[in-house]
């Protein structure tokens, strides 16, 4: 009778998970205190840091919010959307395997 049979998986994958760059996108509808305020309440951005994201997607079409795992940076872009589209917004984010 064998009372204790572990077995130790030798190649268990502890690697740290992919990251990926969520970046925000430009649009013509979206108000810039909108995008500031979407930063700050998703992202935890401070006032400056959302400010300067912000101008960045209004001057380039596009900012790099942050880096984070994927189901993370996917839970971020789904609040985001729904926020937007609660208020009456196209804004849209994106994610990038980094």
């Amino acid at each position: 009778m064998i009372l204790n049979d572990t077995v130790l998986d030798e190649d268990l994958d502890t690697s740290e998970p992919d990251e990926y760059r969520v970046i925000l996108l430009n649009d013509d509808f979206t108000t810039m205190d909108f995008v500031v305020a979407v930063l700050m309440s998703v992202f935890h951005k401070n006032i400056i840091e959302s400010t300067k994201i912000m101008l960045d997607v209004h001057k380039k079409g596009r900012g790099v919010v942050g880096a984070y795992t994927y189901d993370i940076a996917l839970t971020k872009i789904n609040r985001v959307h729904s926020l937007a589209k609660e208020n009456g917004f196209p804004l849209k984010c994106i994610m990038e395997k980094i």
